[in-house]
Parts: C-alpha cells; sequence; structure tokens
C-alpha cells in the first residue's frame, strides 16, 4: 500500500489544445501555493526543540547534553534529504510530501504529551532523529514539483519566492510556541501545539498540490513554455533508476562537490545561530521568554526581503552566477555575526537588530546552493542533487552546530561558539569561489 501511495502519478490524456493553457496557468499557483504552504509547515514542527532547550536546561541538562540530543535532527535530516530525495525523484511528490508532514508531526506531538519523551538523552534523541527523517522528505518533494511546473529560465525567481517558505514556517513557530503556553501552561506545548496545527497544514497541502503536469493532462513545462535546457530530450520525461541518478548525474558533478561543501559551512552559521539563539539571548543577553520567541520571529521573517534581493541579484545583477552574490551575503553575515557576539548586554534593540541582520542575509545563500544544485542536473534526478547539498549541510555544519557547539560553550564559553561561527563564514566563502568561473559554463550538464 505504502508503495502504491508513493507511485509516481500516471500520465493522463492531454486536454484539448484550447484548455492548456489557462489550466497550465491556473495549476501552476495552485501546485506553488501547495508546496509553499506544506514546507512553511515542515518548519512549525521542526525547531522545537530549540525553543524548549531552556526549559529542559532548567530540569537539570547540560548543554553538551541538549546539543547531542538535538543532532539527531541534523544526522536523520542529512542522510534522509539525500536518500530519500532519491526515493522522491521515483514518487509522487504530492503523497511524499503529505506522509512526511504528518509523521513529523506525529513525532513532535508524542515528544509533548508522553512524560517519557523528554526523560533521558538518548530518547530525546531518538525521537529527535525520527523526527529529522521525516522532515528530510520535505525539500526532495518540493524541488520535484518545482522543476515539473516551471522552467529554468523562471526558476530562479519562483526558487526564492518558494524559498520563504522557511521562514513563514520558521518564524511561526516563535509566537505559535508562546499562544500555546498561554494556552495550556506549559512549556511541553512548545511540541504538541505546533504538532497539531502541522496536521491541518499537511491536510491543505494535499489538497493543493499535484506531481506532475502530465498527470494533470497537461504537456511538460519545458514544451509549454518553449524553454529547453542544452542537453534537453523526451529521456528527460523519463523516470530514471537509482543507479543511473547516483552514476551518471550525482558522483561525477564536480561543481555540485563544490556548493556541498560550501554549504556545510553556510549550515554551521545558519543552525549555530538559529539553534543557541534561545539559550544565549536568556543566558548572556537577559531576554525572557516572550523576547526571545520574538527574536525567533524577526530572524526569520527578515529572511524574506533578504532572500529575494539575493536571488534577484543573481538573475540581473550577476547573469545567473550565483557566486558573486553567495559571496557578499557570507561577508555581511560575518559582520553582523560580530556585531550580534560583542553587542553588550540590556541592549535589546542592538541584538534584535544584528539578528535581523543575520536572518535577512543568510538565507539568501541558503536559497542559491539549492537552485544551483537543481539546475546541475536533469529534473527527475532534481530530489537527489539538492539531497546531497542537503547532506553536506546537515551532516556537516548543521551536526557540528549541535554538538561540537554545546561543547565548545561548556568549555571555552559563548566566546569560543562564535569564533567558531566567523570561521565558517570565511569558509564558506572559500569554497564558493571555487565555482565563480566554470557555475555558468555548462548548465544542466555533467
Amino acid at each position: 500500500m505504502f508503495t502504491k501511495l508513493l507511485k509516481p502519478a500516471g500520465h493522463k490524456p492531454m486536454l484539448p489544445a484550447d484548455k492548456v493553457d489557462s489550466t497550465y496557468k491556473q495549476m501552476r499557483w495552485r501546485v506553488f501555493l501547495g508546496i509553499f504552504v506544506g514546507y512553511a509547515g515542515y518548519y512549525l514542527v521542526r525547531k522545537n526543540f530549540s525553543l524548549a532547550m531552556p526549559d529542559l536546561i532548567e530540569q537539570g541538562y547540560s548543554k553538551s547534553d541538549l546539543g547531542w540530543a538535538l543532532s539527531g535532527v541534523s544526522i536523520a535530516y542529512g542522510l534522509s534529504k539525500f536518500l530519500m530525495g532519491n526515493v522522491s525523484d521515483r514518487s509522487n511528490a504530492r503523497n511524499f510530501l503529505t506522509i512526511g508532514l504528518i509523521l513529523s508531526a506525529l513525532t513532535m506531538i508524542i515528544m509533548g504529551v508522553f512524560s517519557f519523551a523528554t526523560s533521558s538523552v538518548v530518547v530525546m534523541f531518538v525521537l529527535l532523529f525520527i523526527n529529522g527523517w521525516f522532515q528530510g522528505m520535505g525539500w526532495p518533494a518540493c524541488g520535484r514539483v518545482m522543476v515539473h511546473w516551471f522552467s529554468v529560465k523562471e526558476r530562479g525567481t519562483m526558487m526564492s519566492i518558494w524559498n520563504v517558505a522557511h521562514n513563514v514556517g520558521g518564524g511561526l513557530i516563535g509566537p505559535i510556541a508562546i499562544f500555546g503556553m498561554e494556552i495550556f501552561a506549559n512549556w511541553h506545548s512548545k511540541f504538541y501545539f505546533p504538532g497539531l496545527i502541522a496536521i491541518g497544514v499537511a491536510i491543505i497541502s494535499h489538497i493543493l498540490v499535484r506531481d506532475t503536469p502530465q498527470s494533470c493532462g497537461l504537456p511538460p513545462i519545458e514544451e509549454y513554455k518553449n524553454d529547453y535546457p542544452d542537453d534537453y530530450s523526451e529521456k528527460h520525461e523519463e523516470e530514471l533508476s537509482a543507479k543511473t541518478i547516483f552514476f551518471q548525474y550525482i558522483f561525477n558533478n564536480k561543481l555540485l562537490w563544490y556548493i556541498a561543501f560550501a554549504n556545510a559551512f553556510v549550515y554551521l552559521v545558519r543552525y549555530g545561530i538559529l539553534d543557541w539563539s534561545p539559550t544565549f539571548l536568556e543566558e548572556v543577553k537577559g531576554f525572557s521568554v516572550k523576547e526571545t520567541g520574538w527574536a525567533y520571529f524577526f530572524y526569520e521573517y527578515a529572511g524574506i526581503p533578504g532572500t529575494l534581493l539575493c536571488g534577484w541579484m543573481s538573475d540581473k545583477l550577476f547573469g545567473g552566477k550565483r557566486a558573486p552574490a553567495t559571496i557578499i551575503y557570507m561577508a555581511l553575515v560575518t559582520i553582523a555575526v560580530i556585531v550580534y557576539w560583542k553587542n553588550p548586554a540590556g541592549n535589546i534593540a542592538v541584538d534584535n537588530a544584528a539578528l535581523i541582520a543575520i536572518g535577512f542575509l543568510i538565507y539568501g545563500p541558503v536559497m542559491l546552493i539549492g537552485v544551483h544544485a537543481l539546475d546541475l542536473v536533469p529534473k527527475k534526478a532534481a530530489g537527489t542533487a539538492a539531497g546531497l547539498t542537503g547532506l553536506f549541510g546537515y551532516m556537516g555544519g548543521a551536526l557540528f552546530a549541535n554538538i561540537a557547539l554545546g561543547y565548545v560553550v561548556d568549555h571555552w564559553s559563548w566566546d569560543g561558539a562564535f569564533i567558531v561561527i566567523i570561521s565558517a563564514c570565511i569558509l564558506s566563502i572559500f569554497f564558493t569561489l571555487f565555482t565563480w568561473k566554470s557555475e555558468r559554463e555548462s548548465p544542466n550538464k555533467v
């Protein structure tokens, strides 16, 4: 039954020619809204543990303990985004996206409802690992929808708009957690209240999304938009085997590996700030629980205009080259991180301004690396390509941010953690430089 649910949607007979254009326009915005809402829903049940860490520290856990527990998400997400990304390339994106979100939401509900779920580091690690695995089903499914419904020349813009779903969902988790605590009067609601909302979001997403244009009786997007990649052929509409995807389009793709390494350091910065901000702000900066929740909101929502501007710069100012915009953004992130670190406690306005600046800037490179990965392979291998960059981002950057930064703070204070984060900014720029000259020489080719 599960295999049947994941099977790619079959092709339907073509609609009459006079109905193709109107149906295509309607369906494109419908499926885009579906993956936007659906992916925002994933973020309602991804960072709940980070918001609960100050409460768990009060229960007697150390930062190192919580860092190890939190690493379960990064380990599983990195592996899942790569392995399940390959499964998603051969699955119905509509069902794949919905199933992952519902299972992730149920995992967070369990963490909030049952007392055993936070009784030990091992139990928390296992549950967060399970959640991370289900979380890895979101991005690849959305990537499959994107490459089937939007052509190459419009994909950068549409991906930058879709990418702010990160910020919509990630920003809402702070206020939702506050609201949940006011309703239920306990910190466990940070887990189960967003989980309940996420299930409703999953249902909405399933109603809106469709797998491919052909499953709706429409022609391929390349034909409809008359926008064909240089190496396009009708074989690109055929589902690929796992072996073909890995060995023909992924493992020997030099540029894909460069951006994967850069992504590891971008993610270390992203999650080094995001995951530890609630603890850092409350311990060092004197923020209250509510002030921390709203700081999360500001950080995430600042990423919306920042991401859109970064996509525009990449397309319009740099002619489709991703490296220049990424490097500019990461250089500015470095400055903002230094301000966030060195600003004296008690100056909440400056701390919020620094977080807003980091949020404005960091999601641009995150988005560009994802777009670049999709552009470097045929669309039937898109999920796997994005999964490779995600594997490095989470198994390298985010995992280090979870485990190592907790250890660094316990042994070398917060100063040591910020030195690590600033070093990651510099290394992300270093690896991105390798793609500057060659990234546009052979688009969509290996």
